[in-house]
């Protein structure tokens, strides 16, 4: 009888671990995913962390399997230690992303369709680290993203946050659109400093106004949170993994 209690265990141990190893591939592709996007390719902030946490997540899972499926107690003593320091530090990430994206920065444009961003609405994490670098590097990277400014963004109403800010003058210019790369400038411009910094030129468009700075962080938050998704999906999941897979392993190991 002992016999079978143990390779059920084992077994229940086997099917869990198998579990976590499709949550890891959860985890790295949603890194990817995020990683591979116009805002956090060009940022540099934080870019390939969530799929090194994923790897390091499918290494133990596969660690756990193998202790599990050839019973190997001390393997899966040490799968479920490093399976609770990662989750942890999972649920670190989730939170830490979630409290820094916390605020938008967005307002509601009178009589538009879209939403525009300004800096200051923005967490002061989140500003120190996409912005603290220098923004002429973060520009030639926006511009290598080609598709980013070739859309009627006047008509859209699915516009970007890194869109709005970047491919158009801000509604308060008051400019006239012409088409999507030639806005024409109002007769008395106002002293906004991103309606003087404006130009028609395709290279240089809006890239350096503080608009598109807060479009950038703009499209990190949304970027993130939609990664939040996932990765609270997966946390939940191993979670649960865990703590099964800590039961079945106490029985095996009593029995």
């Amino acid at each position: 009888m002992a016999t079978k209690g143990s390779k059920s265990s084992h077994k229940t141990a086997t099917c869990l671990n198998f579990i976590a190893l499709l949550c890891s591939l959860l985890v790295i592709g949603s890194g990817i995913w995020v990683s591979g996007q116009p805002a956090t390719r060009c940022s540099h902030a934080y870019r390939w962390h969530v799929v090194i946490l994923g790897v390091l997540l499918l290494l133990v899972s596969l660690a756990g399997f193998v202790g599990s499926y050839w019973s190997k107690p001390d393997l899966l003593g040490f799968h479920l230690f490093c399976m609770a320091c990662l989750a942890t530090l999972l649920l670190i990430i989730v939170i830490f992303a979630y409290v820094v994206t916390h605020h938008t920065g967005a307002y509601r444009v009178p009589g538009g369709e879209y939403e525009e961003y300004q800096i200051g609405g923005f967490s002061d994490w989140l500003k120190d680290h996409v912005l603290g670098t220098t923004w002429e590097d973060t520009r030639r990277c926006l511009l290598t993203q080609t598709a980013l400014c070739s859309y009627d963004l006047h008509s859209t109403p699915n516009v970007s946050p890194l869109q709005s800010g970047c491919c158009k003058p801000p509604t308060v210019c008051g400019f006239s659109y012409v088409n999507p790369t030639v806005w024409v400038n109002p007769v008395n411009p106002t002293a906004h400093i991103d309606c003087l910094l404006w130009s028609n030129d395709p290279t240089q468009l809006c890239y350096g106004c503080n608009s598109c700075k807060a479009g950038l962080l703009g499209s990190i938050r949304h970027e993130w949170r939609k990664t939040d998704v996932f990765l609270v999906t997966a946390l939940a999941i191993l979670i649960l993994v865990y703590v099964v897979g800590c039961s079945a392993y106490k029985r095996a190991q009593t029995k």
